[in-house]
């Protein structure tokens, strides 16, 4: 049985790649870490505009009577205030490929509608919709009743909040000792931190798929996909007698490993 709605999103390199839907429980979690963590900060910067701004009323009004500063100073602080809300969720799901502190806690991440990470566009849209999703608990709402879980801030900036996908193995997925043997040397020299969890499902999905594919196709999709990893784990060159494949294979043994 499976416990979260799944989407099944076509990459470019025309592999079907399968992605869980976060689902409103870890969202809700990933959402109260975020709060908290946000009301701390809000705290902190509350605390020091409150002392600044007493400061410097006092020094003005020792000089003279400025009955609007007050004011000014109090929309200076909601604008603080709000700059800071979402910024936080801009910051981090852009530098954090989608994932706050509270949804690295959850496991959970934004993406695109695509399975491609979000860039600051979406991060924006989603932040600064984020306060009507809050509004009436119309996000939560949204959520229930929407087929991919899609509050306001998904809808506007077309995005899915999706599980972290995880590493499995499978009895149909073959592993040739030339992989286990290449990856043994990988590790020494590649840092495999720089693939995301979607580049290892488009592997796992190519690895278990490439027994039904054509021999041409299955050729010009592996050394597709080998392409770009080598891109993404800055490996400047393949070693002559390692095929495509094999050094795919090597990236799925290297994705499962504890210490990745």
């Amino acid at each position: 049985m499976r416990f979260f709605n799944r989407v099944v999103l076509q990459t470019p390199e025309s592999v079907e790649l399968e992605l869980f839907l976060a689902g409103i429980g870890s969202r809700t979690l990933a959402l109260i870490v975020d709060y908290i963590l946000l009301l701390i900060i809000l705290l902190l910067v509350l605390f020091v505009w409150a002392f600044a701004s007493s400061q410097l009323l006092n020094f003005l009004n020792s000089f003279s009577e400025s009955s609007n500063l007050d004011q000014w100073l109090l929309a200076i602080y909601f604008l603080t205030t709000f700059a800071i809300f979402t910024g936080y969720f801009v910051f981090f799901e852009t530098l954090w490929q989608g994932q706050t502190p509270g949804k690295r806690l959850a496991k959970i991440r934004v993406v695109r509608d695509d399975g491609r990470p979000v860039g600051l566009q979406q991060a924006a849209l989603r932040a600064i919709l984020r306060p009507f999703d809050d509004y009436l608990f119309i996000g939560f709402f949204l959520v229930m009743f929407n087929e991919r879980e899609k509050r306001l801030g998904d809808l506007v900036a077309g995005t899915i909040v999706i599980q972290n996908q995880t590493a499995e193995k499978s009895s149909n997925l073959y592993i040739s000792e030339q992989a286990k043997l290449y990856y043994s040397q990988l590790q020494k020299f590649v840092d495999f931190s720089q693939l995301l969890p979607d580049d290892f499902a488009i592997v796992r999905e190519f690895l278990l798929r490439r027994s039904s594919m054509s021999a041409k196709a299955r050729s010009a999709l592996s050394l597709k996909l080998a392409q770009q990893v080598q891109s993404i784990i800055n490996l400047e060159v393949l070693p002559a007698q390692v095929s495509s494949e094999v050094f795919l294979e090597a990236i799925y043994l290297a994705y499962q490993q504890p210490e990745f």
